[in-house]
Formats: C-alpha cells, sequence, structure tokens
C-alpha cells in the first residue's frame, strides 16, 4: 500500500512539473517558474481566471505558458496539498488503532487467564464438594483482597517495602487478574469512546478501572493526574507531608487528601495514604497508592473531626509510552467508603462501583484527553477565552457549591437554627468574604446558605436537571437573582428596598465552552428584566448568571446530574467574585442491580413530553413500571445569598422562604417528568387525559362550530368523548386557551401549541397572552377584541408571535373564540355572551413555523 502511495505521488508530481507547450509537447517546468507559481500559491491557492492572466502579464518566465496549463497547475496543487493532508491523518489514525488493537489484545489476554483461573477454580471446588462438607464460609469469595501486613510506616525501609507490595497489588489489578472486572454498562468501546471501562465483581470495597489511549507524554500526564484537586471535583484539599526519594529513582509520599459529601445527609471523607512514583524497565511511568494504618490525622485534629476516615486500597496509574507519540493508560481506584456511618438511603452510593467509576476513574480519563484536544488547537471556546480561564470557572463554581453543602467549620460555617417542616438547614458564614471573595466584598457581613436534602422517587436526574435548565422561570424568582446579582456591584445597598423590577420570562443561554463529551456544560445565562419604576422605565435590568450544568445524559450510568450557577457582572471578568447556588440529583439505586439497572437506563424517555402523550401505549406503560419502579434519586439544593451584619435576620428569613419555595416547584416539576406519569396534586388539572382536559376539549370544539359555523375536528372521526380530545390534541394547529384575568394567563395548550411555544404544559400557566405577541399582533388583538367579545369570535390577520426561547414564529391566520359551558353555549343567541357563563378564550394558529 505505501509502494502504490508512493507511485502515485511521483506520478502526482511528475505532471505538476511537465506542461504542454506550442508544439503540443510536455515540456517541464523551470526551478524559476516553479519558484513564481508556488509564491502566488503561498498568498492565493485558488486564484481566479483574471489573477492568472496578470501573473502571465507580470512574470516573464510564465509568458510562454497557455493560461489553461497555469490553470491545471495551480489545481494540481490543491490536489497534493490534500493528499498530503490525507495521509497524515490516515498515519495518525492508523497510530491510535494500532495503540488500540494492542490494549484490546491485552485485555483479550487477561480475561483469557481470568476464565482459566475460574475454570480451576470451579474445578477444584466441584472436587472438595464430592469429598468433603466445606464449612469456611470464606470460600463463597473468590477474590479478596490482601491486608496491609503490620510494617514500621515510621521509618523509610518499612515504607518502601510497603510501596513495592503495593506496586505489585496495583499492576495485579491494572493488568492482571486480581479482581474480577466486568464491563461498565452503557460504556461499550468504540472508535468515538474515550476509552475501556470495567467495574469490579466480588470483590471487598468498590473499584473501577479505566484504559485509554492520549495524545499526550507519560510524564507530563503523571503530573495531571497527581494533581487531584485540579481534576476530582469532590476533592477538598490535598497536601503531602513527607516526601523522600526511593532507592530506585522514585519518590515515596505521606499524602493528606480531604473529599466532600456529596449531599447534607452524609459526613465527608477523608483519607491517610501512601503513594509512590517510579519507573518500570519498559519506560512506562507508575503512580501507585494506597492508605496506611495509623494515627496520621492531617493538618489538625480539630479538622479531621468533621471527616470520616475511609480506605484506600492498591489504586493508581500505569501510563505506558506509545510508538508513534502518545500515552496508553490504565487507571484503578478501589476504596472501602465505610458505607455503614450513612443513612440506609445513602448507602448504594457508597456501595456502588459505578459511582466510583463515574466520579473518579473516568473523570480522569476525560480531563486527560480533554487537555491533550486544547493542547492540539482541537476545542474552540466562546467569548474568545483561554481554555484555562473557562476550566477555573467551572471549578470554582463546583467547589463553591461544595463548600456550601459541607459547610465545614474550619472554613468559617456555623449553623442557626430555622423552624419549618422541610429540615431546610441555614449556616452563615462570616469570613467568607476575607478569603475567597474579592475586595469587592469586603463590605458584606458574610454569606448565608439554605440547603436541604430529599428523596424523589422514580424521577430520571438527568431529565429533572435539564427541565430546570431550560425552564427557569418555573422554579426560580427573578427578584432573589437581582438582589444576588446587586451585592456583587460596588457600593451599598439595601434590602428589601431594592427597586421593583418585572421579569419578562426570557432566558438566553450563551454557551461558552463544553468538555469532549458534553458531560459539562459552561454558560453565561442572561435573564431580561426592566424596572418598574417610572423613571427607569427605559433601563434594563438584567441578570447575568455563569452556569455549570452536568450529567444531561440519560445513558451516563451512576452519574450524578448537577445544575450550579452564580451571578455575575456583565463584565464577566477572569477573577469576578462566585458565590454558587444550585441543585445536585444522584441517583441511589441498589448495589444489587448494578448490572439489571444499567441495561434498563437506557431505555428511559429523553423526551419531557412523552409522559404527557394521551392514553399511555400498553408496552411504554409496562416498560416504565419495570425500569423506574425502584429507581430513586437524593436532591440537594443550596442556595447562598451575601448579606450585611444588620440584614442577617431578614435575608435568613427570606432564604428559608425561599428554598422553600424552589422545593415546592421542583417537586410538582418532578412528578411531572416521571416516567409513571403525572399526578393529579400537580395543581395542573387540564393535563391530557384528565377529565377536566376531555370536558374542556367538548367545549372547545362546540363553542367553534357555534360561533364559525364549521367544524374544528373532522366529524367522521368523533366518538367518545376522549377520542375528541385526542384529535384536540393532535391537530396541526396550534390550539391555546386562556383564561379571562386582568392579565391574561394560557391554561391549556395541544402538542402544537405546546411545540409553537416552546414550553410544557407545567410551565404554560406562567405565559401570559401579550408575551406571545409582538407589537403589530397585539395591536390587531386589541383592534379586534372588542369585536371577539361583542359577536363571539374575531379572526386575525397573518402575523409574528414569540416563543419563550425568544424564536420568531409566523402564521398565516389566527382564530380566536369564546368557549363556553354547553348550557351556555345552547343559550349564547339569547344570551349574547353573558360574562358568568364564558369560561375562556381559545386561539387557533393556523400554518405556523419558525422563521
Amino acid at each position: 500500500m505505501e509502494m502504490a502511495v508512493a507511485n502515485h505521488r511521483e506520478r502526482s508530481s511528475d505532471s505538476m512539473n511537465r506542461h504542454l507547450d506550442s508544439s503540443g509537447k510536455y515540456v517541464r517546468y523551470t526551478a524559476e517558474q516553479v519558484e513564481a507559481l508556488e509564491r502566488v500559491y503561498a498568498e492565493c491557492p485558488k486564484p481566479s481566471s483574471l489573477r492568472r492572466q496578470q501573473l502571465i502579464r507580470e512574470c516573464s518566465i510564465l509568458a510562454n505558458i497557455e493560461p489553461k496549463q497555469i490553470k491545471v497547475w495551480f489545481q494540481n496543487r490543491r490536489c497534493r496539498d490534500k493528499q498530503r493532508k490525507e495521509a497524515s491523518r490516515l498515519q495518525s489514525v492508523n497510530r491510535k488503532l494500532s495503540a488500540m488493537n494492542k490494549l484490546l489484545m491485552e485485555e483479550n489476554d487477561r480475561l483469557q487467564k481470568q476464565v482459566s483461573q475460574l475454570v480451576c477454580e470451579n474445578g477444584y471446588m466441584k472436587q472438595q464438594l464430592t469429598t468433603t462438607v466445606v464449612n469456611d464460609p470464606s470460600c463463597d469469595s473468590v477474590v479478596t483482597t490482601p491486608q496491609h501486613s503490620l510494617r514500621d510506616a515510621n521509618s523509610p525501609a518499612g515504607l518502601l517495602s510497603i510501596a513495592e507490595e503495593t506496586l505489585a497489588e496495583f499492576l495485579s489489578k491494572a493488568t492482571g487478574t486480581a479482581v474480577d472486572w466486568v464491563q461498565m454498562p452503557g460504556m461499550k468501546p468504540g472508535p468515538d469512546s474515550v476509552g475501556i471501562f470495567a467495574i469490579s465483581q466480588r470483590c471487598s470495597g468498590v473499584a473501577a478501572r479505566a484504559c485509554g489511549l492520549v495524545s499526550l507524554e507519560p510524564a507530563k500526564i503523571a503530573e495531571i493526574l497527581k494533581d487531584r484537586p485540579s481534576w476530582f471535583r469532590d476533592c477538598r484539599s490535598l497536601e503531602v507531608f513527607t516526601m523522600f526519594p526511593a532507592g530506585n529513582g522514585g519518590t515515596i509520599e505521606l499524602v493528606y487528601l480531604q473529599t466532600y459529601a456529596p449531599t447534607t445527609l452524609a459526613p465527608a471523607r477523608d483519607f491517610w495514604t501512601l503513594r509512590y512514583t517510579t519507573s518500570l524497565d519498559n519506560g512506562s511511568f507508575v503512580v501507585c497508592e494506597r492508605s496506611l494504618s495509623g494515627s496520621g490525622a492531617g493538618p489538625n485534629a480539630a479538622s479531621a473531626s468533621q471527616f470520616v476516615r475511609a480506605e484506600m486500597l492498591s489504586s493508581g496509574y500505569l501510563i505506558r509510552p506509545c510508538d508513534g507519540g502518545g500515552s496508553i493508560i490504565h487507571i484503578v481506584d478501589h476504596l472501602n467508603l465505610e458505607a455503614w456511618s450513612v443513612p440506609d438511603v445513602l448507602r448504594p452510593l457508597y456501595e456502588s462501583s459505578k459511582v466510583v467509576a463515574q466520579k473518579m476513574t473516568i473523570s480522569a480519563l476525560r480531563y486527560i484527553r480533554q487537555l491533550a484536544q486544547e493542547s492540539n488547537g482541537e476545542l474552540v471556546y466562546g467569548l474568545g477565552r483561554q481554555p484555562a480561564v473557562l476550566r477555573t470557572f467551572s471549578q470554582r463554581l463546583s467547589r463553591g457549591f461544595n463548600d456550601a453543602v459541607n459547610g465545614f467549620g474550619d472554613d468559617g460555617w456555623s449553623t442557626m437554627h430555622c423552624d419549618g417542616a422541610e429540615d431546610i438547614i441555614v449556616a452563615i458564614n462570616s469570613t467568607k468574604h476575607l478569603n475567597n471573595m474579592s475586595n469587592s466584598l469586603s463590605f458584606l457581613g458574610g454569606v448565608l446558605c439554605a440547603k436541604a436534602s430529599m428523596l424523589l422517587q422514580n424521577v430520571p436526574p438527568a431529565v429533572l436537571i435539564r427541565f430546570l435548565r431550560e425552564h427557569r422561570s418555573e422554579w426560580a424568582d427573578f427578584n432573589v437573582d437581582a438582589y444576588s446579582a446587586a451585592t456583587l456591584k460596588a457600593g451599598s445597598f439595601a434590602y428589601p428596598g431594592m427597586r421593583p423590577t418585572r421579569f419578562t420570562g426570557s432566558q438566553i443561554i450563551m454557551p461558552l465552552g463544553h468538555t469532549i463529551e458534553h458531560e459539562e456544560m459552561l454558560e453565561v445565562v442572561r435573564l431580561e428584566g426592566h424596572s418598574l419604576a417610572q423613571e427607569d422605565a427605559f433601563m434594563s435590568r438584567d441578570v447575568h448568571l455563569l452556569q455549570i450544568c452536568t450529567g444531561i445524559d440519560e445513558n451516563a450510568v451512576g452519574a450524578c446530574s448537577e445544575l450550579i450557577f452564580a451571578p455575575i457582572n456583565e463584565m464577566f471578568p477572569d477573577d469576578a467574585p462566585l458565590v454558587p447556588s444550585g441543585f445536585r440529583v444522584i441517583p441511589v439505586d441498589a448495589k444489587t442491580g448494578d448490572a439489571q439497572d444499567m441495561l434498563t437506563a437506557n431505555h428511559r424517555t429523553l423526551d419531557l413530553t412523552s409522559s404527557l402523550e394521551v392514553g399511555p401505549s400498553p408496552e411504554n406503560a409496562s416498560g416504565n413500571a419495570s425500569s423506574s419502579s425502584n429507581s430513586r434519586c437524593i436532591l440537594t439544593i443550596a442556595f447562598q445569598f451575601p448579606f450585611e451584619n444588620n440584614l442577617q435576620d431578614n435575608v435568613a428569613g427570606m432564604a428559608c422562604q425561599y428554598v422553600r419555595s424552589v422545593i415546592s416547584s421542583v417537586q410538582r416539576v418532578a412528578m411531572a417528568i416521571s416516567p409513571s406519569g403525572i399526578s393529579p396534586s400537580l395543581g395542573s388539572k387540564l393535563s391530557p387525559g384528565s377529565p377536566e382536559a376531555v370536558t374542556l376539549a367538548q367545549w372547545i370544539s362546540q363553542s367553534y362550530t357555534h360561533h364559525l359555523g364549521s367544524e374544528l375536528l373532522t366529524v367522521d372521526s368523533l366518538g367518545s368523548n376522549d377520542s375528541v380530545l385526542k384529535l384536540l390534541w393532535d391537530h396541526q394547529d396550534a390550539i391555546l386557551c386562556c383564561s379571562l384575568k386582568p392579565q391574561p394567563v394560557f391554561m391549556f395548550a395541544n402538542q402544537a401549541g405546546l411545540d409553537m411555544l416552546e414550553t410544557t404544559l407545567v410551565a404554560l400557566q406562567d405565559i401570559t397572552l401579550e408575551k406571545i405577541f409582538d407589537e403589530s399582533g397585539r395591536k390587531a388583538l386589541c383592534s379586534d377584541f372588542a369585536k371577539l367579545m361583542q359577536q363571539g369570535y374575531a379572526c386575525l390577520p397573518s402575523g409574528i408571535c414569540l416563543s419563550t426561547m425568544g424564536r420568531h414564529v409566523t402564521y398565516e391566520q389566527a382564530v380566536a373564540w369564546k368557549v363556553f359551558a354547553p348550557a351556555a353555549a345552547a343559550s349564547s343567541e339569547n344570551n349574547d355572551g353573558n360574562d358568568n357563563t364564558l369560561h375562556c378564550l381559545a386561539f387557533s394558529f393556523v400554518n405556523w413555523s419558525f422563521v
């Protein structure tokens, strides 16, 4: 193949270096002619006909060459460039595939050895059972992790002995059969996958392993992975207490690691470990680590008392150089998280290997690949920001949220008492502005945090977080966002005497960057607001939020989903102070179902409106029942508010009230998007399939026929009341109903109406009639409103309306009519539309489409 490519290149090069002369014979270009053409090609690879003619006139050495031959030379030159680039790309792909093939062959060899070992053990067990009765219960476990032998951990010789044992144990897990690895469900290897992932089976503790190819050198990768706080979001701090060289050129370190707790319901974990860094004879780098027995408490006993000491079994990173550049990485994380110390409902979270895989093992490999792609210039970020700056923003948001959830005393947090049945915890930090904030917040009294955790049943975490991100008006209060944003601006402020502001309901999401698999997105959200004060009527009161959203892919089994945001100055400075708030949803399915619930998780619905369809199909109903009947997750909410000393009690009361409101809204949303269906207690009584919706569908159809003299729905298809609702729900035109309040709001819409407004039935009731029309549409509606109320209907001309996402929608015609109760509709000729019998107004937008 290489010879064929070389011959093709030789023929291509030879054709480029020759041209036809006036006698029709091929003549080679001279070196001067090629040099002149190359200079032009460097400036313009595809010159126009005029440019080529100009070139012939200006360059005397090209005067004997026809313009057509010049054109052919440039075509061939571009073709050769394209071939070179493609050859380079194919060589790079070939190197990667060769390295991945080598990795898969090694994995296949390991699995074959594991099968052979299991066959031998199975035969031995059968022989034992036929000869004697085995009473030893320890034989139930095939793989056990060797316990630490008692050595003197205070002497260099003893530490070196422990390090060598740790290295041997780690290598047996990374490339051997010391642990029964099974493929991580939903993470099949392929051309576009990050790597090969596996979780433990039948071993003490929880363990996960990852293998992948990265285009960075081994020494660089080892340096990055040792800096655990840079990529492990749950890492609070890492301190190296002792470091000394080992005899073989490696280093031994004694490390104290603190990690955050994911919820308010459990204490945080810390580790006291030995970390051994060395190189092998084949040029590979190894960084292995495991816990030490002893009383190493870290910086001080008061700090360590806030943590539960967990155990790290032999874990680490094996980094091997790859032919042609890059490295092959093996990552192993093996932990004992002491699940006894958490409530029973949280134990699956501490006993599941898939959670460790998502939070640590896979995150480490993804972070390395992210840095590799950034160094190669393969990623482009928004607003001209450097990748390191955006990573710092993401880390600050995540760290600030974790600080608020955990509320460590050595950070200055103290708990206040707060009455409330929702178990809301209110904590204050009067020193936070001195440690983590810029000088612009030095006048504040501190930061107050209201937080709570709750159990949700049958709610996909990814769907819930995605809904909260896309429909902020469903749960958030703009005035609270405006208050938090006001504290970031220089100068004094007062609460609650801020200028009244009206939130338009619009939010504009501007992406800044994302990780390679889009599992995390960093974005700026602009909330549009306008002052209600007459003197500031034309001033914008927009609020800007810096936001990260993670875990919105339902197929990422075991991963938690987060939405964390913080008000930020519209100038978006790199050192902007951040006070993060947000949501974290963590699945806590039982450990015994690790493999089974992974298989069912991939079949969960991705569409918020799928649970709103009229009449669930039997297949979907049974599928949802089986896949989500035991699905549980923990929702943690934490909101932070800066305050002045004299307003602490006021802000605390406001924070409690606001978090209660958010909890209520989130529970309502969670019930609506649950695959098991909508609860009648949601307050939205006009969900498709409910009796109220069936009745309203009849009223809409009958009133339309009475006023306009034609059928809204096909007469031949009418049957039961449920079929009327289904026809209305599936109607191609957008049909919406609004109430007759001083400020009309929508109360029902069919599927086309929801699509047009880009909303859901849950969020529909927050949309007013005036929001969806532009200026000309509002004028047309006002001019025909009297006609509508007098004769019962009105036909509006074609126009433009707005969706909730700010997109323009055109329609050919809009029809509006009064919707009466059946008795009122029958007697409306005599009644002339008595207000006491009028139920609502209906609108039909004909042939609508997005601009």
